[in-house]
């Protein structure tokens, strides 16, 4: 395993998704009107694998954590109105 911390390229790879930044700009525009307001392991996105792997990552504060933190921000959460 490599040590420090993953880039959100690498998470995607990890969960068996696209992981160009195209794609992941895609994945997050076509799934984020379906995972607004959940828990990123709870988004309807995922397959229970990929969901049992996000929250053993975040519980657990592992390498994954931070560019699921990330994730969860762009896919979960509400735009800042401005």
């Amino acid at each position: 395993m490599q040590p420090g911390h993953h880039r959100l390229q690498e998470l995607f790879e990890q969960l068996g998704l696209p992981s160009a930044p195209e794609a992941i700009d895609a994945f997050i525009t076509r799934h984020r009107p379906t995972s607004l307001g959940c828990a990123l392991p709870d988004a309807p996105v995922w397959t229970p694998t990929q969901a049992s792997f996000l929250r053993e990552a975040i519980a657990a504060d592992a390498d994954w954590a931070l560019p699921a933190e990330w994730l969860g921000q762009a896919l979960c959460q509400p735009l800042p109105e401005g």
